[in-house]
């Protein structure tokens, strides 16, 4: 009997296999803050409510309903984090979470006193209607993240000002003179020797 009451395990750890970070990440050489910018005008783009917009995190959230009993929300999750020492390229952490919530519909009654035979329920017409959430799961599609990222990247490299700057531009500063010090060395090699000082008589 105590067997019968028991609930079953479902075991959820078999599926993650922790093999590939492609899905939900991709590396920008841009910094934190214009990869978060152009995650949030993905999601605006789309018609997502954005409620969160920093320079390291977005999340965004939109509704659907698949059906006049059916509604489902899309709660979209990016997190920019600085790649490298001097935070020049960035990493694009997304995350999408689905909730499905279906309408529960409960009947009213009213209770009639009949003394002394006591009380007696009754339906009438009314009803009580409730979005109830019944599933909330992680979108692990690979395709629904690469149209994201697709879009992203558009914002990265079509907006003037969130061009993705070259790669010359991220390559650290090199340690040979500048300019200005070039050109005073050389001036100091151009200029004629000082003549020694006349000894006096």
């Amino acid at each position: 009997m105590l067997a019968g009451c028991v609930t079953p395990r479902v075991g959820v750890e078999s599926s993650e296999a922790f093999d590939s970070a492609s899905t939900f990440s991709r590396s920008y050489p841009v910094v934190d803050v214009q990869a978060c910018e152009a995650a949030r005008r993905t999601l605006l783009s789309q018609g997502y409510v954005v409620n969160v917009a920093t320079s390291e995190q977005v999340r965004g959230r939109k509704s659907f309903q698949p059906s006049p009993d059916a509604h489902v929300e899309v709660e979209l999750n990016v997190v920019c984090a600085k790649e490298g020492y001097q935070g020049k390229r960035t990493i694009a952490f997304v995350n999408a979470v689905q909730d499905s919530f279906v309408v529960k519909k409960s009947n009213n009654s009213a209770s009639i006193g009949l003394n002394p035979f006591g009380s007696l329920s009754l339906p009438f017409t009314g009803s009580d209607e409730s979005l109830v959430k019944v599933a909330s799961v992680t979108i692990e599609s690979p395709r629904f993240y690469e149209r994201f990222f697709r879009l992203l990247e558009l914002y990265l490299g079509g907006d003037q000002g969130q061009l993705i700057p070259p790669a010359s531009a991220l390559d650290p500063p090199s340690a040979a003179p500048g300019p200005a010090f070039r050109a005073s060395a050389s001036a100091a090699s151009a200029a004629p020797a000082a003549a020694p000082a006349a000894s006096s008589p």
